[in-house]
């Protein structure tokens, strides 16, 4: 209770006090007692008490945060508070409790120890019994500060069972973004699953036969501003997406960017596979994502229908990988560009043309003579070379569909996948027992069956074996992913086999899908790794 001096002050001080409350979105299931006009009630009957009791205060101004989460500070309403205790108009907050200032325990220990009372500012708590002025002891006591504590690790619970859920449903193969990638729009009747836009699908298909066809980033650019169809910003715009709306300038947004060509190029999505959880939350204390390694990503196949096929989207992504460029006003790359490696040195060798002769040379030699002695070979002779090699393989072929056969036997084998699938399911539903085992330690420890030393034994052990499962999931998961990318190849190489059967020239498709690299050490000596058998030797 206050002494008669803290009573007397309270009574001599007229108090200009700030009503503040917050209510999140995670909060927005739960009790009548947690919303925004329940707390402005429990407020006012403790303003109305305090008046009684003889206290001057004027009339509250009501800063209310509805819909935003307890980590972050970041909130208008609460700015604006704090905005008015620096220019003096406040020097009294009341809240409910003190999970509505905030859950971020650091934080919050600041604004109430160090911040307000530097203000000057009174603090009322209400359903804490906590009043700065009458109790400031008890306002600073231990138990607060362990108050806080519990309201910062209920934000990390939270933040845990949300990520659970949203991992369950990339796992199920559920649509998670909030917007539809380009060539496709979320199902009318669910929209966790992604159906075919037919405008947007038919400039996808232009984009990935053209780039298959050896035409440059640049020169799809081009065609596609000619042609004057919508980048995907605009369209998304067009079709009555919002979040588009102020995506660059409005003389950018009419052109298509390079950027905007390589996703399209490089997204599983348009052969039916969903990757997601490329991005995660660097804490949950904050909204700021962070990118997230490769392994952690989310692949799920087969999961909508796709619009190009698979084949052609190993083609292009092979081409991707390759360091290469198109000549001016060619539309085109060359047919060996990025595929020619020196023997020496290991660096590539670029195509030159003095005249009318066109060779290779070593980059590095023609940077400094002195760290590489690699000679030049004629752009001629490698065609050459590799044509009668191509040509040597196929008719050491019996039929494409010994080589189909071929291909398969040298996959991996059919049961073992299947085996790897069955351990990664075993896998991802112990790591999801284990999730929710831990989830409801923080229950018990709340209904008292256990007490706070058992609580972070359970809890350091359930974070060992979810570590240790997770680790197992990864493995599983990069196992199969190299598995997929093997059968996706192989399935190219014997559809490309069974299309053209015999290859009479050179061009950029023939080198896209069957050639690996060639290694030069001189003119004589030229070796040629294929995608589908060892290295062969000239001579």
């Amino acid at each position: 209770m206050p002494n008669r001096a803290e009573q007397g002050e309270a009574l001599a001080v007229r108090w200009r006090a700030a009503v503040y409350v917050r209510l999140s979105k995670e909060d927005g299931d739960k009790l009548e007692s947690d919303s925004i006009q329940n707390q402005k009630r429990i407020i006012e009957q403790h303003i109305r008490y305090l008046q009684e009791q003889g206290e001057h205060i004027d009339a509250a101004q009501i800063y209310a945060d509805d819909g935003y989460p307890g980590g972050s500070f970041d909130r208008p309403a609460y700015q604006r508070m704090i905005a008015a205790i620096e220019s003096g108009d406040i020097n009294c907050v009341i809240c409910k409790d003190n999970s509505r200032l905030g859950r971020n325990y650091t934080a919050l220990g600041r604004l109430m120890e160090e911040y307000f009372p530097q203000k000057g500012v009174r603090v009322i708590s209400v359903l804490n019994h906590l009043d700065s002025l009458k109790d400031p002891q008890g306002y600073c006591s231990a138990l607060v500060s362990f108050a806080n504590i519990m309201n910062d690790d209920y934000i990390r619970q939270l933040s845990l069972k949300i990520k659970c859920t949203f991992a369950m449903k990339r796992e199920r193969g559920e649509f998670l973004g909030n917007y539809a990638p380009y060539g496709y729009v979320k199902s009318p009747e669910n929209r966790h699953k992604l159906v075919i836009d037919v405008e947007a699908a038919a400039v996808v298909r232009r984009i990935f036969d053209w780039y298959a066809g050896g035409a440059s980033i640049s020169e799809i650019i081009r065609q596609l501003d000619a042609l004057q169809i919508m980048p995907p910003s605009l369209y998304k715009t067009s079709q009555g997406c919002k979040g588009f709306a102020k995506c660059g300038d409005d003389a950018g947004r009419r052109h298509w960017s390079s950027t905007s060509v390589r996703t399209i190029l490089r997204d599983e999505v348009y052969i039916g596979n969903l990757v997601q959880g490329k991005y995660k939350s660097a804490s949950y204390r904050t909204k700021k994502m962070i990118p997230a390694a490769p392994r952690e990503w989310t692949v799920v196949e087969g999961t909508h229908e796709a619009i190009i096929p698979d084949e052609l989207f190993a083609i292009v992504h092979e081409r991707l990988a390759r360091r290469m460029r198109t000549a001016p006003r060619r539309q085109a790359a060359y047919p060996l560009s990025g595929f020619v490696r020196c023997a020496h040195c290991g660096g590539h060798m670029n195509r030159h043309t003095t005249g009318a002769h066109i060779r290779y040379r070593c980059a590095t030699r023609a940077a400094d003579p002195d760290k590489c002695r690699c000679p030049s070979v004629k752009e001629s002779i490698l065609e050459a070379v590799l044509l009668q090699a191509l040509q040597e393989q196929i008719a050491a072929l019996v039929d494409a569909k010994a080589v189909m056969a071929a291909v398969r036997r040298s996959g991996a084998d059919g049961h073992s996948h299947s085996a790897e699938r069955l351990a990664l399911r075993r896998a991802v539903q112990e790591r999801d027992r284990l999730r929710e085992a831990q989830f409801r330690l923080y229950d018990r420890l709340e209904q008292g069956l256990i007490d706070q030393s058992e609580y972070a034994q359970f809890k350091e052990r359930y974070q060992a074996e979810l570590a240790e499962q997770q680790r197992r999931i990864d493995q599983l998961q990069s196992g199969l992913h190299q598995s997929e990318q093997a059968h996706r190849q192989h399935d190219a190489l014997a559809t490309f086999f069974a299309r053209h059967g015999t290859i009479p020239a050179i061009d950029r498709a023939v080198t896209s899908q069957l050639l690996r690299y060639i290694v030069v050490t001189d003119s004589a000596h030229i070796d040629i790794y294929f995608k589908f058998s060892a290295a062969r030797q000239v001579p």
